[in-house]
């Protein structure tokens, strides 16, 4: 019987970073997902097949999602968030979709995004509990799916020109927000 496979292409930069030093975050993916990966070093293509011993075929969308994230510039680790945190979701922003091919827009908006240091992308990633990465013309975010969506606005704010402080009362805003749902979410009387 043929088992079920998926096919994603990465950057081939990010390949070793798949990879891992001596095989170890392949591998890890592999245990952790019941999933073989058979990468092509040349192309950055890689294939994703189920294992005879996966019970749920849905972790050939979770492995898809974790191959993407490495390929998008996310560490291991971060990546690794989508494994472990069952609501964990990865989204990915492409920029040439916004501006085309027009490389100085990319950078410039790129530029707005990370900030002064990293400054802004870190406000981003603590206000909003999540992972952000900035990687050739994405930008890619993994947490769970209403942080997601938080941040996604604040990346697109930034995108189409809103003042850094603006962003950032925002994010601080819809912070509140979320402290408020969650903690109304504790208190609700039975």
């Amino acid at each position: 019987m043929v088992q079920p496979s998926m096919f994603v292409r990465i950057p081939k930069e990010r390949i070793g970073v798949l990879i891992g030093q001596g095989g170890e975050t392949k591998k890890a993916i592999e245990k952790m997902l019941s999933v073989k990966l058979e990468v092509e070093s040349d192309t950055g293509g890689v294939t994703i097949t189920l294992s005879e011993n996966a019970e749920d075929p849905s972790v050939l969308l979770r492995a898809k999602d974790v191959v993407t994230a490495i390929g998008r510039g996310f560490s291991p680790e971060h990546a690794f968030r989508l494994i472990h945190d069952e609501e964990a979701v990865l989204d990915i922003i492409d920029l040439r979709a916004i501006f085309g091919r027009s490389e100085s827009d990319i950078k410039r908006v790129k530029g707005r995004i990370i900030g002064m240091e990293g400054k802004t992308r870190r406000i981003i990633e603590e206000l909003t509990d999540t992972h952000v990465t900035v990687y050739g013309h994405t930008v890619g975010i993994i947490g769970k799916i209403e942080n997601v969506q938080v941040a996604r606005e604040a990346i697109q704010m930034l995108i189409q020109g809103s003042q850094h402080a603006t962003v950032y009362k925002f994010l601080h805003r819809k912070r509140r927000e979320l402290k408020k749902s969650m903690l109304e979410l504790w208190e609700k009387p039975e």
